[in-house]
């Protein structure tokens, strides 16, 4: 009997501490959803701040305008500021060039070459120079200096009376592309466009209007007597005619000064002769100078002034 009782005792303890353990359950069951309605009301007005805030007229329109014009601002600062053409020259009456004691030497190796010795001259408005000499006596290594593709290795270059030798770069070019025109030996033409676009390539590099192409590409050619050929390519024409082509070329941008290495080497006498007059017509009519090398002797008369030179060396 002690044992029967006592096994009902143990299952009353037991059915009673399952009792208690449901009715905790279910407590903790109706105040979970209670709890969590409240984590998720807390979570809805925490939300709403910001975004009645973000809804405003004054933030949504006065960031954006104000972020625009900052960013239009920096962009003009980062685009590179064009060089003027008052800026690359200013007003100057004395020479169009002056060179003073100018030396150009080469290092080959170990040895030293000496070009350019002591060179002293000078360019005056609207004059035709001519640079003589025999091949190797330094006439394209001084007029490429001249034209600011070489530096001196000492002495000073004046570009109406600017030092081209303290200049960067980026100011050489584009003193180059708007003051200074070059004539090739070899013409330097583009093969496949025609004698008109090949002028007007000239005018495009240097920034010049597309409004005053038409006119200044039809006066340039004229004035080199090739109206007739304006839709020739280089191939269709003769040596002279290319020449005259690239003349044209070189005058279109309106430059202060020509540079022309040797532009009779590949010439006839005739043509030659024609190309000389050609360049004095240009002189008169576009108030050009002209600096040019040459060794043919039967054109040397039609210049204002002649240097010759020999050894890298002015002969007086």
């Amino acid at each position: 009997m002690s044992v029967i009782a006592g096994m009902k005792k143990l299952f009353s303890k037991i059915k009673s501490a399952k009792s208690q353990s449901g009715d905790k359950h279910d407590i903790e069951g109706a105040e979970q959803p209670e709890s969590a309605q409240q984590q998720d009301q807390t979570y809805i007005s925490e939300a709403k701040i910001p975004v009645e805030e973000n809804l405003s007229d004054e933030t949504l329109t006065e960031p954006n305008e104000s972020s625009s014009a900052e960013l239009a601002v920096a962009a003009q600062d980062k685009k590179p500021k064009p060089v003027k053409k008052r800026d690359l020259l200013p007003p100057y009456d004395g020479p169009v060039l002056e060179v003073r004691n100018v030396h150009r030497s080469f290092q080959t190796g170990s040895r030293i070459i000496h070009v350019l010795k002591g060179i002293d001259m000078e360019v005056n408005p609207q004059q035709l120079v001519m640079l003589k000499g025999r091949s190797g006596s330094g006439k394209t290594t001084l007029l490429n200096m001249l034209g600011g593709l070489d530096q001196p290795s000492s002495g000073d270059i004046l570009f109406s009376g600017q030092p081209l030798q303290d200049w960067g770069d980026r100011r050489r070019t584009a003193l180059r592309r708007r003051e200074i025109g070059f004539i090739f030996q070899a013409y330097a033409l583009m093969p496949l466009l025609s004698a008109w676009e090949n002028v007007e390539l000239s005018l495009r590099m240097a920034d010049v209007p597309r409004s005053e192409w038409k006119e200044r590409v039809g006066h340039c050619l004229d004035l080199v007597g090739l109206t007739k050929r304006v839709k020739h390519r280089p191939f269709e024409m003769s040596g002279g005619e290319q020449q005259r082509v690239a003349i044209a070329k070189a005058i279109a941008h309106r430059p202060r000064l020509l540079l022309a290495d040797e532009p009779t080497a590949e010439l006839d006498s005739k043509m030659g002769a024609q190309v000389m007059a050609v360049f004095r017509n240009i002189i008169e009519v576009e108030q050009v100078t002209i600096c040019m090398t040459t060794h043919d002797p039967t054109i040397l008369e039609v210049a204002d002034h002649v240097y010759e030179m020999a050894d890298g060396r002015f002969i007086k």
